[in-house]
């Protein structure tokens, strides 16, 4: 089958096509016959090496975490989803850059309604959106969220999702000025340049701060994060795009100032509470089906298109959410 993927670590230009075997789907598994996959931020990092070097078949690792597709094997044990089914799937094992690719039944789930160009900016992305609002977060309703690399896929479905929880308001932070002015498509109250933030937020909230602040970029980011909490304020970090060193919070500042830092991380909630993923997952696609959470387009581009893709998620050049067209399945 055709796919995409790298034999060595480092920039874009190492992707490439490549042909490999279709994976057999093991117990509890099913093969998807993959339509669309959903580019994420975690892949750049696959590429990069942070995630180790590369050891699948022939050498080659196939990024991808998100996929849509139609079924088209079940393994030994699985009985759902039907084979001939329209899914979508988390993977967190990688492998969604390729015409197949094999997921376990917690991580699939039929999109319904929903048509498979959309449904593959799901699996990863919202799932991760509401674990860090209400798994690590614990949103209140009334609560003001402030979400930092506001434009991207998590932070784009996380501020749509706030709303839904009865968020009273939800700030953002972006890299440049130039993306302040996506606030209103995004679904935010107002986007801050992220280099500037901290007197934004206390002028926005008339110095009271916010109660929850989502934040996957880290370092200086994530310490400013902390001085901006209301009382009882949480920070949940979940990612670190700037690559910066590790710092340590000093414990007897937050609980002097009642602050919380709490984490997330799809993948270790994936391998001791699977359930979780596949319940948000549920709910997330149920939810833009039937219009409840508002659905927001992705951009759609063919899967040759791959390396310039990653090059505009490096870059932060991107914003929302970008699928690629497998299987023969068009761009558009």
């Amino acid at each position: 089958m055709r796919a995409y993927g790298f034999k060595s670590n480092g920039g874009p230009e190492v992707l490439e096509e490549i042909q490999v075997p279709v994976p057999r789907p093991g117990p509890g598994q099913v093969l998807i016959e993959v339509a669309y996959a959903g580019v994420n931020f975690a892949e750049v990092q696959h590429r990069r090496g942070e995630f180790g070097e590369p050891a699948g078949p022939g050498g080659y690792d196939v990024p991808g975490l998100e996929v849509s597709g139609t079924v088209a094997a079940l393994g030994t044990g699985a009985t759902q989803p039907a084979i001939g089914e329209q899914v979508a799937a988390y993977l967190p094992a990688f492998g969604g850059y390729a015409e197949f690719a094999v997921a376990g039944t917690d991580f699939v789930r039929p999109v319904g309604r929903l048509p498979l160009a959309h449904a593959a900016g799901v699996p990863c992305v919202y799932p991760t959106a509401y674990g860090v609002l209400t798994d690590a977060g614990r949103l209140h309703r009334g609560e003001t969220v402030l979400i930092h690399a506001a434009a991207g896929g998590v932070g784009s479905a996380a501020a749509r999702i706030a709303r839904t929880l009865g968020a009273a308001r939800v700030f953002g932070t972006v890299g440049s000025e130039t993306k302040t002015q996506l606030a209103e498509e995004l679904g935010y109250d107002a986007l801050f340049v992220r280099d500037a933030f901290e007197d934004a937020v206390l002028e926005a909230t008339e110095g009271r701060g916010a109660d929850l602040v989502l934040d996957p970029v880290g370092g200086p980011v994530r310490q400013a994060g902390l001085r901006v909490l209301a009382p009882f304020g949480r920070v949940v970090a979940y990612g670190d795009l700037g690559r910066h060193a590790d710092w340590t919070a000093d414990v007897r500042e937050l609980w002097k100032n009642n602050r919380t830092v709490a984490g997330y991380n799809i993948g270790d909630v994936a391998r001791r509470s699977p359930a979780t993923i596949g319940e948000h997952l549920s709910r997330a696609l149920s939810a833009l089906a039937s219009g409840a959470l508002a659905s927001v387009p992705p951009a759609v581009v063919p899967a040759a298109d791959l390396v310039e893709v990653h090059r505009r998620h490096e870059a932060g050049r991107s914003h929302g959410k970008t699928l690629l067209a497998l299987a023969g399945h068009r761009a558009g």
